[in-house]
């Protein structure tokens, strides 16, 4: 099967949506049609044997248009919502610019208004009713959308909000020319009783209020529509337009839709990524907050990836373009929040039902309701009124807006925290989670081993010198773990002769002719070795769900290394809010059960399920599913894709595998847990607004037809104006969309905090100023780079700062203006040189 995207023409109400809908599901190897009114979009899945002019041709039987989507997302596209609001704005003005002063003659005699005399009294009664007629037409051509979309949709046999609009001002109109004619024929009769009758019942003011009222609800709902996109024009804006590109030896700058895979881009300070790729020469500090959401620009140099729509900073850099156009990073987000938005929740199944035979049910109720009044000898007007109210005051369009409009803003309120929703179903079913598992590797912990304790035995200083010369010959990651924490500290490595690797036991190797160990207990008693006290570190250790390592040289301890993958800073925050909510929480790993239970008890107790074989964790999942628990799955790697898949909701964090990422229905662009409950919020918030929606579209017409129907007119008296059923008909559907845009206030919590200063990205722009990178000469071990770390953040202004010892770099984000001098001073006083700014 494969997937296609439509843009549809035509729609102006949830009829309409209904009749493609069911016009293109009705055809042959098509599935999953969705048609989504407030985007004018259709997606939807076909066998490759359909041809896409088959479905094209569906649609235009149905009595409307589709084009196919291109496949590139591109922020030079003319905004649709933009150019709607444009053309409404000039028809409101322009039926306004009629509709005010034919409303003014036609209520002026009644209303006691100054009027010139040739409108005043019965003989006047046809240049009276003929200036109104003149006065009508012009808004009738400005809005022949109406009669044109509601006629045909109406032949075709799927009558749609244009039709009741349609059919409404268009029997106001004939029975206005039908009034003329009487008055006509009374002049000439001499019968002012019948002139004077029907020149009070007109009705042309009636036609052209319902049309420019109508279009006033229309542009403000065009207006307020504009907004629900915000995060994917956003998203396209971070796109740059153009790119410097080195062809043959020359540099030139092109639109980025032209670079190839392959070239040769060119990125200077102050320079926007055009496209994902690999650096190839230079050195530079990209800020990569619009994505990642992180304010620290990260060092890049030759070797490591860059992602399009990053930022320089500083630095000179030349890329080789590996992900051009739809396939960066950057498109396949747009594409994933543009396709989740498109899609439909479950709870909107209702809305689609009723809005199917909506239209028909209100004429019918029209034509019934006219003709009970006139058979119970009302008369004429009072019946067409009546009529023509029923018509204009129900709206489908608020049924048709009430689930999309939320589910943008939503969803677009996630995509710009970091938070991309890939559809609408998994939007509805987080607001119900019973229970939520969690992998622990790379996901409640960092995922990468580091050294949290050197206990050195009392005579023995250089534990960690030892342990750290014999691992830089190994690529396990504990080796990493202990090397890189050598680097950081500034240790020099001894040169290291004979090693060699012992299966399940550690390393060994000679340092100055001594021979050296470093691995578990197993291998100290195998060699022999006492460890003494060390076994008691050893079981304290083993607690903390921490590995300790055994180092001996020349035959004797030195010392215990405890390397552990250490948990993330968010997760305790984020699993007690869980908790706080009322949602269990479990954490599944392979990890044995002391080292699990040992991760637990530092982020709150909670229920392990340990020592689970890769391939049992999606059993783990469906166990919990047979329970009757609505279950969400947390996880970053390829052996965690079946449990994403299985469970109820599957959730990636960002920086997973690709894999994890498209077996999930939620991706967590920042790796944060905190982000879990705030996914679980908003999908709360989101349906809360739906159902607040789908109330008002539902009780909005309960109540408004049966009144317009005349309903409450023998007991109260109580009959609707059919203007006034118009102007409450243009208000509910600007209710639905303005509720809908409330969602915008909703506020995340945790690290994604919109008034926190470490990952929001509007306040972090908001707050920095500038970012400069201190080229600072003296540094040589780990202290130093505390040092210098400690004395630029003690300067006024400095928000954070990060200092590299490889680089014998800083880079310093300030807050306010902080000078050259206020730097150096900061890191002279530290004992060391500053020797350049950038």
């Amino acid at each position: 099967m494969k997937k296609e995207h439509f843009n549809v023409t035509g729609m102006t109400c949830s009829a309409c949506a209904a009749r493609v809908e069911k016009a293109v599901s009705s055809l042959n190897g098509v599935t999953d049609v969705s048609v989504n009114l407030l985007k004018n979009s259709m997606s939807l899945s076909y066998e490759e044997s359909r041809s896409i002019e088959t479905i094209v041709n569906a649609v235009r039987e149905a009595g409307y248009n589709a084009t196919p989507k291109s496949g590139t997302v591109s922020s030079d596209k003319p905004n649709a919502a933009e150019t709607e609001y444009s053309g409404m704005k000039k028809r409101l003005f322009a039926s306004a610019l009629f509709s005010v002063p034919l409303f003014y003659i036609s209520m002026g005699r009644m209303m006691g208004w100054p009027m010139p005399s040739f409108f005043l009294g019965d003989k006047n009664a046809l240049v009276f009713a003929f200036t109104q007629f003149l006065l009508l037409i012009p808004v009738v051509f400005i809005n022949q959308k109406y009669y044109k979309n509601g006629f045909k949709t109406l032949f075709h046999g799927a009558p749609n909000m244009d039709s009741l609009v349609a059919v409404g001002s268009g029997a106001a109109i004939v029975y206005g020319i039908y009034a003329v004619y009487k008055i006509a024929f009374g002049l000439g009769h001499g019968d002012m009783d019948t002139v004077h009758a029907f020149s009070m019942d007109l009705y042309f003011e009636s036609a052209a209020m319902i049309l420019t009222l109508i279009t006033l609800g229309k542009t403000l709902e065009s207006r307020a529509k504009r907004k629900t996109s915000d995060a994917i024009t956003k998203l396209m804006d971070l796109a740059p337009k153009t790119a410097r590109v080195e062809r043959n030896g020359t540099e030139t700058v092109i639109p980025t839709a032209e670079i190839k895979e392959g070239d040769t881009v060119i990125i200077k300070a102050g320079e926007a990524v055009a496209v994902d790729g690999t650096v190839t020469e230079g050195f530079a500090s990209i800020d990569e907050s619009a994505l990642t959401g992180e304010s620290i620009p990260v060092d890049k140099q030759v070797g490591d990836t860059v992602i399009g729509a990053t930022v320089s900073k500083s630095g000179y850099i030349k890329i080789r373009a590996d992900k051009v156009g739809g396939d960066t990073a950057l498109a396949q987000i747009i594409k994933l929040v543009d396709d989740a938005t498109a899609s439909k929740a479950p709870v909107a199944k209702l809305a689609d039902k009723v809005s199917a035979v909506f239209v028909p049910t209100v004429i019918g109720i029209a034509l019934v309701a006219t003709a009970v009044w006139l058979i119970s000898g009302y008369g004429l007007e009072f019946a067409l009124s009546i009529g023509i109210s029923v018509l204009v005051i129900s709206c489908p369009c608020a049924l048709g807006l009430a689930t999309p409009t939320a589910i943008m803003v939503g969803m677009g309120k996630g995509a710009s925290n970091g938070i991309l929703i890939k559809s609408a179903e998994a939007l509805e079913i987080t607001r119900s989670l019973s229970t939520v598992v969690f992998d622990k590797t790379g996901t409640i912990t960092e995922g990468v081993p580091r050294v949290t304790d050197v206990f050195p035995a009392s005579e023995a200083k250089n534990v960690l010198t030892v342990a750290a010369a014999l691992e830089n010959a190994s690529e396990h990651p504990i080796a990493t773990a202990i090397v890189t924490e050598a680097k950081n500290k500034g240790l020099v490595f001894e040169k290291v002769t004979n090693f060699a690797q012992i299966p399940g036991g550690g390393i060994k190797g000679e340092i100055n002719g001594e021979v050296c160990l470093v691995g578990n207990r197993r291998l100290m008693e195998e060699k022999g070795i006492p460890c003494g006290n060390a076994v008691k570190i050893e079981t304290a250790l083993a607690t903390e769900g921490k590995t300790p390592l055994f180092v001996t040289k020349g035959g004797k301890p030195i010392g215990v290394i405890a390397v552990a993958d250490t948990v993330k800073k968010s997760s305790s925050d984020a699993l007690k809010e869980l908790t706080d909510m009322g949602i269990e929480v479990i954490m599944l790993t392979g990890d044995n059960r002391q080292t699990a239970e040992a991760i637990a008890k530092q982020v709150g107790a909670f229920d392990v399920i340990a020592e689970v074989f890769p391939e049992d964790k999606e059993k783990e999942i469906r166990r919990l599913q047979e329970k009757g628990k609505t279950v969400a799955m947390v996880g970053d790697g390829i052996n965690d894709a079946p449990a994403l898949a299985r469970a109820d909701v599957g959730i990636a964090i960002g920086a997973g595998t690709d894999i994890a990422m498209e077996s999930a229905d939620i991706v967590l662009m920042k790796s944060d847990l905190t982000d879990v409950t705030n996914a679980i919020r908003l999908s709360r918030a989101t349906m809360r607004n739906i159902k607040q929606n789908l109330f008002w579209a539902f009780i909005y017409n309960i109540i408004g037809i049966p009144i317009a129907a005349g309903l409450f007119y023998l007991p109260f008296a109580l009959k609707l104006n059919p203007m006034l059923g118009a102007l409450a008909m243009s208000f509910s559907s600007v209710f639905v969309v303005t509720n809908a845009l409330r969602l915008k206030a909703f506020r995340m919590t945790g690290s994604s905090k919109e008034n926190t200063e470490e990952t929001d990205i509007k306040e972090t722009a908001e707050k920095v100023t500038e970012t400069k990178i201190l080229t600072v000469n003296g540094m040589s071990c780990g202290h130093c780079v505390n040092r210098v770390k400690e004395a630029l953040m003690q300067t006024d202004g400095v928000q954070r700062a990060e200092v590299s010892l490889l680089h014998n770099s800083a880079t310093v984000v300030l807050t306010k203006k902080v000078t050259e001098n206020e730097l150096k001073a900061a890191i002279e006083k530290a004992g060391f040189e500053l020797t350049e700014i950038k």
